[in-house]
């Protein structure tokens, strides 16, 4: 039992570790967005991440995966970031 404990404690770092390089590269675009101060992406790649981001997290509560949990709920402060980044661009340039 105390061997499934540790596989279970070495997969759940492993998950946050992967989780974490995954969502590397979404904080790298946003401090680009934000030292640019508009979106660098097309609009509809942050609409279609927010929507997926929502329907996986409703997925991982589910499930009670909390590596899932966690990478979903912070990629999703990300794409409304970026999204509220355009909108202010739009009003900008109107």
């Amino acid at each position: 039992m105390a061997k499934d404990v540790a596989d279970q404690t070495i997969w759940l770092g492993v998950g946050f570790l992967g989780q974490a390089l995954f969502s590397a590269r979404f904080i790298i675009q946003w401090l680009a967005s934000e030292r640019m101060r508009q979106s660098v992406i097309p609009h509809a790649f942050w609409w279609l991440s927010l929507a997926g981001g929502i329907t996986l997290l409703a997925y991982a509560l589910w499930r009670g995966d909390p590596v899932f949990v966690f990478g979903q709920s912070a990629g999703l402060v990300v794409y409304a970031r970026n999204l509220m980044l355009i909108r202010q661009h739009r009003v900008a340039d109107a």
